[in-house]
């Protein structure tokens, strides 16, 4: 089950910064007509003045014409950041959302710095794109309102203009199919050097341990020539539409204005009427401005369709069905779940009574982890279902599954300001003597006091190991007590004795609990154990059932096997 497609990111932009985009549109459009009406007051001041008439009205107008211009084009700057920003921060939530809808599906398809790529800069990029539009909209009554006033002026002004017309508009589409390619591919370049970067930076242990910094800088940077390329042919292609516009709107203007010559001589327009027609036309020829719109709008539109990409993922959707009472009974039932081309699981069915501990065993890449996150429902399966007390988790309340579905796992992620933050982080917030209870559970509650300030200690300030790392994560599931506990080898890095202790704290009475484990003695104190192997689950028994099995030793190595069998 899947959530619909999220709309064109150009539309969500919009109707978050769809307010200040309208008042920036009025706004800008005023501008313009200001600017429109400027040569006409202008002109007519100068027929008076050159007839001997007074002309300080006329003078005070057009005065008062060029601070309200200034005015508005203020106003328009103002308008146009807070657009920007209101659409940006719209578009991020929306993005951000969908990414952590989507889980570790978007960064299987995406990679984590591509990702970031676009929720930083693409996202600000499309984010430009309502005032963009706007601006591009005044632009536009730029050239259109001098055409107008140069055919108010003499029908002949605007004939010669509009016979150079098709030239411009030829111009303006080459520039904007060229910078919409050339754009689309510098960000594609960026995308891949963002995705790079969060590569080397999650490697970076590897990579001292390896002395192989200077080759992954070189790795990370080997898209820079693409990236070069694409930004100089960027920049081509504007400068290229820059220098046609300089030579074709000139020869525009010269001929507009060579006819306004004829028509004064003929005595069909004034002096004034001249120099509000050489203004019109340069008006009318302001391809300058709108190669700039353009290519802002170009380069927004780019920005949106990378953007598009992540939204057109569909999410899983949750339903309204509640949970009856239960103890927590896990069922699988025929699942099936691929990666890629590769079937992980085919056909897995297994049950987990309510309350009792199974421990989930088996070579690496069997399943294991894939498996733990469908029982979570932190991926959903290709074929099959899986169900918590007979309701199949797509059916249930997104906020009910999550409070009924507690996790941890090898590498938790620490989120909060505080370390009493970190345990206490979920959809509830457990008392301070709940979170210190978990913590106790845990085994972490001796490493928290030792911290400078406790409980209180910023997370920031708070060194750990990876072992700590991983009891402050069991401290958060321990705080949050749901019907289903999911550990996905979330006791990995905990010495022998913490491990023991935290198992004995896993198998007092309480929750459903699925363990991922690699070692024998995780297994060996389980309810059950679940053994995949080759995508199915090859045997369901206690440890000690299952240990007779040479095969099923060989999963735990030969000296785990030697130390079990002492």
């Amino acid at each position: 089950m899947a959530r619909p497609p999220h709309p064109d990111p150009t539309c969500t932009a919009l109707r978050h910064a769809g307010a200040s985009c309208a008042a920036l549109c009025l706004v800008s459009t005023a501008a313009t007509a200001t600017g429109l009406l400027l040569p006409a007051v202008l002109g007519h001041a100068v027929d008076l003045l050159l007839a001997g008439d007074r002309a300080t009205g006329w003078v005070v107008r057009a005065a008062g014409l060029v601070l309200l211009s200034a005015l508005l084009d203020g106003c328009a700057s103002v308008l146009a950041g807070t657009t920007d920003a209101r659409a940006t921060a719209g578009l991020r939530r929306r993005l951000a959302g969908q990414v952590l809808a989507l889980g570790p599906r978007a960064d299987d398809r995406f990679g984590a710095g591509d990702l970031t790529a676009r929720l930083v800069g693409n996202a600000a990029q499309t984010g430009t794109g309502p005032a963009a539009l706007a601006a591009l909209l005044a632009a536009l009554a730029g050239p259109v309102g001098g055409v107008v006033a140069l055919a108010l002026l003499d029908p002949w002004l605007a004939a010669v203009f509009l016979a150079g017309a098709p030239v411009l508009a030829l111009l303006l589409r080459a520039f904007t199919r060229d910078t919409s390619a050339c754009v689309a591919a510098y960000q594609r370049e960026q995308g891949r050097i963002a995705a790079a970067l969060a590569e080397a930076a999650d490697g970076h242990r590897t990579i001292a341990a390896a002395g192989l910094a200077d080759r992954e800088t070189r790795r990370v940077l080997r898209p820079l020539p693409d990236l070069a390329r694409a930004g100089r042919r960027m920049w081509r292609v504007q400068g290229r539409a820059a220098a046609q516009a300089v030579t074709v709107g000139p020869l525009l203007q010269l001929a507009v204005v060579a006819v306004a010559g004829l028509l004064l001589s003929r005595h069909r327009i004034s002096v004034g009427e001249v120099l509000a027609a050489s203004r019109y036309a340069v008006l009318a020829t302001g391809i300058g401005v709108l190669v700039g719109q353009l290519a802002a709008a170009t380069r927004a539109r780019a920005s949106a369709r990378r953007l598009a990409e992540v939204l057109a993922l569909p999410a899983p959707a949750h339903g309204d069905r509640p949970l009856p009472p239960g103890p927590g009974r896990l069922e699988l039932r025929g699942v099936t779940a691929r990666r890629g081309d590769r079937t992980v699981l085919d056909g897995v069915d297994l049950t987990v009574p309510g309350g009792t501990v199974l421990a989930v065993v088996g070579r690496s890449g069997t399943g294991k982890s894939l498996l733990a996150a469908l029982a979570a429902r932190l991926a959903d399966p290709d074929a099959g279902e899986v169900l918590l007390d007979g309701v199949p988790l797509p059916a249930l309340p997104h906020d009910t599954l999550r409070r009924s579905v507690t996790c941890a796992f090898a590498r938790p992620a620490l989120l909060g300001t505080t370390v009493e933050d970190t345990v206490a982080l979920g959809l509830t917030t457990p008392s301070s003597a709940e979170v210190r209870r978990a913590a106790g559970q845990a085994q972490a509650d001796a490493y928290i006091r030792r911290l400078p300030a406790g409980y209180a200690t910023r997370l920031a300030d708070a060194p750990r190991s990876g072992g700590e790392a991983q009891r402050l994560g069991l401290a958060r599931a321990f705080a949050h007590p749901g019907r289903l506990l999911v550990l996905d080898d979330a006791l990995s890095s905990l010495d022998t004795v913490t491990e023991h202790r935290v198992t004995e704290a896993l198998l007092a009475p309480g929750p459903t609990r699925l363990i991922v484990a690699h070692r024998a003695s995780t297994a060996a104190r389980a309810d059950a154990v679940a053994w995949l192997d080759g995508g199915r689950v090859r045997a369901v028994g206690s440890h000690a059932e299952l240990w007779r099995d040479p095969e099923y030793r060989a999963v735990f190595g030969a000296r785990a096997a030697e130390g079990t069998a002492r």
